[in-house]
């Protein structure tokens, strides 16, 4: 079992910067494909960006690329994301998940989310 806690959310005028963090307990995050995803209010969530386990291969929404940096401490079971340049319609929830296939068994872990607010 994976549990996941984010921090580092918060309230942020148009054009600042956050860096939010995800840290693991319970298992290493060796071996697992880390997301972000997010959840305004009103819509569904949404894919932001990945980071395979070795940390080599990232991927991005096209409307965060550029301003988002996925990146993780193996040795410190965190990923993390950092967010430049940020709008108003980045305002969202933002989720952690860690996800793996081991033996034919998908794992998939989901954080609580913390509050991001962009103000105009």
């Amino acid at each position: 079992q994976v549990q996941l806690v984010e921090s580092g959310g918060g309230l942020v005028q148009a054009g600042g910067s956050l860096r939010l963090s995800c840290t693991a307990s319970g298992r290493t995050l060796s071996g697992y494909t880390m997301r972000w995803f997010r959840q305004a209010p009103g819509k569904e969530r949404e894919f932001v960006a990945r980071v395979t386990w070795s940390g080599g291969n990232t991927y991005y929404v096209d409307n965060v690329e550029g301003r988002f940096t996925i990146s993780r401490d193996n040795a410190k079971n965190t990923v993390y994301l950092q967010m430049n340049s940020l709008k108003p319609e980045d305002t969202a929830v933002y989720y952690c998940n860690a996800q793996t296939t081991s033996w034919g068994i998908k794992y998939d872990y989901w954080g609580q989310g913390t509050q991001v607010t962009v103000s105009s």
